[in-house]
């Protein structure tokens, strides 16, 4: 008896009252007009407890594969009971799914299922899917709008789950444990070499970051001060080849040199010492780049 209450009470926590208050937006709608500080306005009117944080709001418009990123790369830094909405939706008012996804860490993503959630699905784990309720869990007078769900769908939803106005049963039906995932390589090693993708850039310097993780990386034997022969490409279309300088820091190195080095992910990534691999070699990120790497 006492071993089923507690199974009862952990399913109940993790499935229904664990969240935790705090709100994080995500978007693509930069910040140079009101269309976040309306999301966290509607949020507010939920609650005024809420903690409410930004993830960023400067993903490139339409790209769905960067919010999945940003995503992965910041959730897991938060505790179990946060919830995120993200909102990159060139399909806004199609018939894509609206949905709250709760992984087995305990975290919610209020999203529309369109890719966004491939990552996260994949790192933290699918515990329950649901499909956003629009007739109870839609801001008040807001059926006419048909281009702002983030506003009138998701921002209202998370908040109201945030702050355990509603339980997540109560978010709408149960779908599938399931999400629409966007195809990208997956690092792997064969004959040896490495192949991986090209998620993402250090935006702000213009590193080039991989999904190639150290334990992957291992399997060619090499070390900091050896060299790494490098190929990139663009779908089929090469766009880089050269042998780097494996580096544990940029001082290393001269000022303008390019390097390899394994980032904060603890990910394979490219740079110039002070400059910026993406603009000085044209390699961008995305699921149709990928890289090899060999000694």
């Amino acid at each position: 008896m006492k071993l089923r209450l507690l199974l009862f009470l952990f399913v109940v926590t993790l499935n229904g009252f664990s969240q935790n208050n705090v709100l994080v937006f995500q978007s693509d709608f930069g910040l140079k007009d009101g269309a976040v500080s309306a999301m966290k306005g509607v949020a507010m009117g939920v609650s005024t407890d809420l903690k409410i944080f930004d993830l960023t709001h400067e993903i490139p418009a339409f790209n769905i594969w960067e919010a999945a990123y940003r995503l992965s790369q910041t959730a897991q830094y938060y505790p179990a009971g946060t919830v995120f909405v993200s909102v990159c939706d060139p399909g806004v008012g199609t018939a894509r799914h609206s949905v709250v996804l709760l992984t087995k860490s305990g975290h919610y993503f209020v999203t529309p299922d369109n890719g966004t959630l491939t990552l996260i699905a994949e790192q933290l784990g699918i515990q329950e899917v649901r499909e956003i309720d629009e007739v109870k869990n839609r801001r008040q007078n807001s059926n006419e709008s048909y281009t702002f769900h983030g506003r009138d769908v998701y921002a209202f939803t998370g908040a109201r789950l945030a702050s355990k106005t509603i339980t997540f049963e109560e978010v709408g039906p149960k779908l599938a444990s399931e999400v629409v995932k966007i195809d990208y390589q997956k690092p792997v090693f064969e004959k040896g070499i490495i192949k991986g993708g090209i998620p993402i850039l250090d935006i702000q310097y213009g590193n080039v970051w991989t999904n190639i993780d150290k334990k992957t990386f291992a399997n060619l034997g090499l070390k900091a001060g050896d060299l790494v022969k490098i190929q990139i490409f663009n779908g089929t279309k090469k766009a880089y080849e050269g042998k780097l300088k494996l580096v544990n820091t940029f001082g290393e190195v001269s000022v303008g040199t390019d390097v390899c080095y394994f980032n904060s992910l603890l990910n394979f990534s490219l740079a110039v010492n002070q400059g910026s691999f993406s603009a000085k070699h044209k390699i961008y990120s995305g699921a149709d780049w990928s890289i090899l790497l060999s000694k």
